[in-house]
């Protein structure tokens, strides 16, 4: 059965391969993004130009923020689900603009569920981040771990937003899962992080920045993983929940680069330089909750998400 579903910052990276897998099964989507020139706009209008002639995509152009807006769309579509993936993104600019990022991303996230409440819509899967473990001593991460120490604005306001989840799931009996993304690359990804932007620098010939000696760790995931356990999510949307969706696996920085080189066949030059405020030195998902209660099975290996990405890059450079 069909749903209509509102997808906040769908026009970005998550959102817009989100929004055509939502078109594909049948749903009607009402994308709602500010297009943000956090990164180049005409990106984001490029990853959904695809999907304007769909009678089933409407396009509202807009904040989070604007209560007038969501009252609007809530009044104008029945909205069945909220995938809220709008924020301001980054843990190293967050630190730069801490006031901004609470605004986006905790006020943002409070209005749309004040707009949800006062609308009678009940159901939201929300875009946490594996941020909110910090620098945890314990790994693999597991949804039980303490995420009382954030180290950045950024991690704090998505630990911030996951409270607010949660309270609205305790008073007004809101169905929410927030999903702590690991990570996430893969064709139309941002253009400052790291994959994409040592892809492009390594293809250009340019110089590659690595922060620390090259052995901190990520579980990187891939998009088409994060996309599913975004839709099994969706349907298995009751109660409150919080889940990682990671790979369940890491690499480290230096081996990124090495996998870069041996799929664009070009040798990376390389500065390193002294690691960064807020950066964690690990992420490592246990998907243990995910796999149990939501069927999550991550499939795409970093190998094979690089050497895609690459294809991809090469297309569209």
């Amino acid at each position: 059965m069909s749903k209509t579903i509102l997808v906040t910052g769908g026009a970005g990276f998550i959102g817009s391969h989100l929004i055509e897998a939502l078109l594909q099964r049948g749903d009607r989507v009402i994308c709602l993004d500010n297009f943000d020139e956090f990164y180049d706009p005409a990106l984001k209008r490029k990853n959904i130009a695809g999907m304007l002639q769909n009678k089933q995509f409407v396009l509202a152009e807009g904040d989070i923020r604007d209560r007038q807006l969501l009252d609007e769309l809530f009044r104008s579509y029945s909205i069945d689900v909220v995938v809220h993936l709008a924020a301001r993104a980054g843990v190293r600019p967050s630190i730069q603009f801490p006031e901004l990022y609470y605004d986006v991303n905790v006020r943002g996230t409070l209005t749309v569920l004040e707009a949800m409440k006062n609308a009678g819509v009940r159901k939201m899967v929300f875009a946490s981040s594996s941020s909110v473990y910090g620098n945890n001593s314990k790994v693999p991460f597991s949804e039980s771990d303490s995420v009382d120490n954030p180290i950045s604005p950024y991690a704090a306001t998505k630990k911030a937003c996951e409270l607010l989840c949660y309270n609205y799931h305790h008073l007004y009996r809101f169905d929410i899962f927030c999903l702590r993304f690991f990570t996430v690359y893969g064709p139309r990804q941002r253009p400052e992080m790291a994959i994409h932007q040592f892809v492009r620098h390594v293809m250009q010939g340019n110089e590659i920045t690595l922060f620390g000696d090259g052995s901190s760790r990520r579980d990187y995931t891939n998009i088409h993983d994060i996309l599913s356990g975004i839709l099994l999510a969706e349907d298995h949307l009751t109660g409150y929940g919080v889940f990682n969706l990671g790979e369940h696996t890491t690499i480290s920085l230096i081996d990124l680069v090495r996998t870069i080189e041996k799929h664009t066949g070009i040798p990376a030059k390389m500065k390193y330089l002294p690691s960064q405020p807020g950066d964690v030195e690990i992420t490592y998902a246990d998907i243990t909750k995910a796999s149990t209660m939501l069927g999550y099975a991550p499939s795409v290996t970093v190998d094979d998400g690089i050497r895609k990405f690459v294809e991809w890059y090469k297309g569209n450079a």
